[in-house]
């Protein structure tokens, strides 16, 4: 394996469709932001956290769209390289914070997996302290919107992280993690992306049984995952406050 996993880098309306926001749909029409939708299911109050792909295609037009959901924080969990590549662009007033979730390929003898297989425990091992940055941003309260480049792998596991510790049961985290293939198109076949040296490649649809295996790998890491974000930064407030911010 010679290239690095997925990451956006010139994703457009015609490679991604960006779904219409509808009183069925969850997706947020924003343009040039796939899979924009609010991820509370039900255990977070309706705007307080919102996932999508990256935002460096935003537009003008859409700009003002997003600041309209009250997005105080943008966490992006995309490596240095891909954010220098294609930097985010924000609405003002809006804090943003670079957590990597996957090492910098150019500190590291083996590239990042391509295989999802084995890329989710992977993310598990070496994400920690993204995961536990994305626990404490969340417990301050205010609205956050997590990304990473597609959308779907580091930021599924990262919604999947923070649902559960709210106490969102398994089958429903994992129901709202499948959504992304809707929001991504993937449910239609491959979707077109670019990696850190310019070569296309085709995006493969989330699958269960990958989200499965990271939670199951920070478990058998630390024993809990509440012990697994501790070990990385996370405190017990941090981790008693998420449980505070549900419906009211």
């Amino acid at each position: 394996m010679s290239t690095p996993a997925p990451t956006v880098v010139g994703m457009t309306e015609t490679e991604i469709e960006t779904e219409t926001e509808t009183a069925s749909s969850p997706f947020l029409a924003v343009p040039d932001v796939p899979n924009l939708r609010d991820a509370g299911a039900g255990v977070y109050r309706p705007g307080l956290l919102y996932r999508s792909a990256g935002l460096h295609l935003l537009t003008d037009e859409g700009l003002p769209r997003l600041a309209e959901l009250g997005i105080r924080t943008v966490l992006d969990l995309r490596s240095t390289p891909e954010v220098d590549r294609a930097p985010d662009r924000l609405p003002d007033g809006v804090a943003y914070l670079h957590l990597p979730m996957l090492p910098d390929p150019a500190t590291v003898r083996l590239p990042w997996p391509e295989d999802q297989a084995a890329l989710y425990p992977f993310m598990a091992e070496t994400g920690g302290a993204a995961l536990a940055g994305a626990v404490r941003a969340l417990a301050t309260g205010a609205p956050l919107l997590v990304h990473c480049a597609v959308g779907k792998d580091r930021t599924g596991l990262t919604i999947a992280v923070l649902q559960t510790l709210a106490g969102l049961p398994l089958e429903a985290v994992t129901a709202d993690f499948l959504l992304s293939n809707t929001g991504l198109g993937l449910d239609r076949g491959p979707v077109p992306y670019y990696d850190l040296a310019g070569v296309e490649r085709l995006s493969r649809p989330v699958e269960a049984a990958h989200l499965h295996s990271a939670l199951d790998r920070a478990r058998a890491l630390h024993g809990t995952l509440d012990a697994y974000l501790r070990h990385h930064g996370a405190t017990d407030a941090d981790l008693a406050a998420l449980r505070t911010l549900g419906p009211a």
